[in-house]
């Protein structure tokens, strides 16, 4: 794993141990969570997947699952008459309260760390993801807590808003450390007692949520994640969300000493890098405007070398076989698949951390530099963004291999950031297990 810190003249090292010493790391926290009363709802019921991965029909099924539904909060929907007075987040608001005002909610009795269990399945093996529930303190990027992607601005205003009215993180982001002492680990894999609430996702994953407010455990489990810094793997928006919301009610409110505020803190998932539960999926690249085969070959031939694959080839297997810089390619206008090995030594003007990862390799250089294309579109399953191509939506699609987790340490030490849609975090963590209500 990384062990130093490259900034972008790549001119300075900082050990990691004296990253820590010089107290970059943020504060982690346990705290009184807003949960669903197992005694009036079942938890596959009214859990839901994160909003920015659910299709209008999807939604639509999740409002039919309950009326207690916690997509009608996070991710509710836009309706005819709505004004800047009654809307989506407005009635975001008022369930919220509603909901805990009839004990549908309910807010535990002390602080807490909440363990989540995800049993699941990866290509036909099956893992166990396990990590924590906590509040960390809001701080500014690279300082203990470090992006990996860039973020769009569109999905920042829903969710800035939606936390505005509800006053609340519905929503956790999903964050990796590494520790190999597994101090929180330990207890995780100690963890015997019945789970406070559980769900299956609609890819058959098992989410299990446990309490940990024994003050010994907790202790520990804060001490050792207070030490180490975090990396978002999954909500980029909503950690940005987070500081722009602090800064606006540190303003609201006149702020003038360091007491700490509800707003000071996120609400995380936090997983160690050292456990073997942590999977990152591919997410293949759709695309328009591409010229035909004869000019692909032409521009990306000084960079790749090509060759045509069998019309019944397993793309999923054939890219995770060919290994790092291997690239998939269907071309709708032959109805041919094909294999790209990149050839290297074309984006030295990058930063090392960045030029050598296949996902900027396919922005930077093929698409950007070599084709032109700036018309794309994101899909991590095969036969999905296989249909689309087919159905004339797209003209071609790229497969990539995953984006490694040494190389999200590598870009996020050196303070930069990947593509859109670098990394695919599995399975994705659902949305309601518990709520960090200020």
């Amino acid at each position: 794993m990384i062990k130093y810190m490259a900034y972008a003249d790549n001119s300075v090292q900082i050990n990691y141990l004296q990253l820590r010493k010089i107290h970059l790391m943020p504060k982690v926290s346990p705290f009184r969570g807003l949960l669903f009363n197992r005694e009036k709802v079942s938890g596959s019921e009214v859990i839901a997947p994160p909003y920015d991965v659910i299709s209008p029909g999807y939604k639509d099924a999740l409002y039919n699952k309950s009326p207690h539904n916690i997509v009608r909060i996070d991710f509710g929907k836009e309706l005819p008459g709505d004004t800047a007075s009654s809307n989506k987040y407005t009635r975001s608001a008022a369930m919220l309260e509603e909901w805990t005002r009839t004990g549908i909610l309910v807010r535990d009795d002390e602080p807490a760390f909440y363990a989540c269990e995800m049993d699941y399945t990866d290509m036909g093996r099956k893992k166990i993801l396990k990590g924590i529930f906590g509040l960390v303190k809001i701080v500014e990027f690279g300082n203990g807590v470090y992006p990996h992607e860039m973020t769009r601005s569109k999905p920042k205003a829903d969710r800035l808003d939606l936390m505005r009215h509800c006053m609340a993180n519905v929503s956790p982001i999903y964050s990796i450390y590494n520790s190999p002492e597994r101090v929180t680990s330990k207890i995780l894999d100690s963890i015997g007692n019945e789970p406070y609430i559980t769900a299956e996702d609609s890819d058959g994953a098992f989410h299990k949520l446990f309490r940990i407010a024994d003050p010994s455990k907790t202790e520990l489990i804060s001490k050792e994640l207070s030490e180490r810094a975090i990396f978002i793997a999954d909500g980029h928006h909503r950690y940005e969300v987070a500081v722009e919301f602090k800064k606006e009610m540190d303003l609201k409110t006149g702020r003038t000493d360091d007491a700490a505020r509800p707003w000071d803190y996120v609400l995380m998932f936090l997983a160690n890098i050292s456990d073997e539960g942590i999977t990152i999926l591919p997410t293949h690249r759709m695309v328009r405007g591409i010229p035909g085969k004869e000019a692909v070959v032409e521009k990306l031939g000084a960079d790749f070398a090509f060759k045509e694959l069998p019309p019944d080839v397993d793309i999923s297997s054939v890219v995770p076989e060919e290994g790092k810089h291997a690239f998939g390619l269907y071309l709708n206008t032959e109805r041919k698949w094909y294999m790209l090995k990149y050839l290297g030594g074309k984006l030295k003007d990058l930063h090392p951390s960045l030029n050598s990862l296949d996902v900027v390799v396919l922005h930077e250089l093929i698409l950007k530099r070599d084709l032109g294309i700036t018309d794309v579109a994101y899909e991590m399953d095969v036969k999905e963004a296989m249909r689309q191509v087919h159905s004339g939506d797209y003209d071609a699609v790229f497969f990539l291999n995953p984006t490694g987790v040494d190389d999200i340490e590598g870009v996020a030490y050196a303070n930069l950031r990947m593509p859109p849609k670098s990394t695919y975090f599995y399975p994705k963590l659902l949305t309601g297990m518990v709520i960090n209500k200020f």
